[in-house]
């Protein structure tokens, strides 16, 4: 199964959160060889220089071009999951043949009512609000601790 993150906005290179966002990709892509995982893939779309009234209609098609597989939403409404939970939800859906999980991060408007009905799991990283581009970074540390904690690797430490 392939853990993909869809986000919208795009971190410039330059940024220190590319930097950690590129290490746990790394990391988590070394953890998932062991595990019958594929991999992490991150796109992003850049949807700054559009109008409000087509960045909406952009962000909906990029989060859901080709989307097939588990959908989960991250919304501030969703579901608190622990990481044990988590890297379970992440293991059972590998365990049924689910070939792709995909992780949408929205733009500033969040995700529409059709948006989140289409989803299999809405997920939210907690009870506070977080800037868009750190939510990607906290997503890739999860995978990356889910993947290890589905592993049996120490990096959880619960």
């Amino acid at each position: 199964m392939r853990l993909i993150v869809r986000a919208i906005g795009k971190l410039p290179a330059h940024d220190p959160l590319a930097d950690v966002l590129a290490d746990y990709q790394t990391r988590t892509d070394r953890a998932c060889a062991n595990i019958g995982l594929s991999g992490l893939e991150i796109r992003e779309l850049d949807a700054s220089r559009l109008t409000p009234a087509k960045r909406t209609k952009s962000e909906e098609t990029f989060l859901t071009k080709d989307l097939s597989g588990t959908v989960v939403c991250l919304d501030e409404r969703g579901q608190h999951l622990s990481s044990e939970k988590f890297a379970q939800f992440i293991g059972t859906r590998r365990d049924e043949g689910i070939r792709e999980m995909n992780f949408l991060i929205g733009g500033a408007d969040g995700h529409s009512k059709e948006m989140r009905a289409r989803a299999d799991k809405i997920l939210a990283l907690g009870t506070m609000t977080w800037p868009h581009m750190l939510a990607r970074v906290m997503l890739a540390e999860q995978l990356y601790r889910a993947t290890t904690i589905l592993s049996g690797h120490p990096y959880h430490r619960a």
